[in-house]
């Protein structure tokens, strides 16, 4: 998620005062999504699936290879 203006690549949806934009091309692949606002900011989850298992690329054992 990030802060971004309208592009004629996204749509544009309006949820209890917020604005999101989603590009078309990313919706018809992660729908789909779910915004959950937390104390501290937003949970999202998509249709997107991802691999299991993967940390960051900074510690042991990530699923980040060259």
């Amino acid at each position: 998620m990030a802060l971004d203006e309208p592009k004629d690549t996204d749509e544009v949806y309006e949820v209890d005062g917020y604005k999101y934009l989603v590009n078309k091309e990313f919706m018809e692949k992660a729908t789909p999504i779910k915004v959950d606002f937390a104390m501290y900011g937003f949970k999202l989850d998509s249709g997107i699936e991802f691999n299991s298992g993967c940390g960051s690329c900074s510690t042991e054992g990530s699923c980040c290879s060259t």
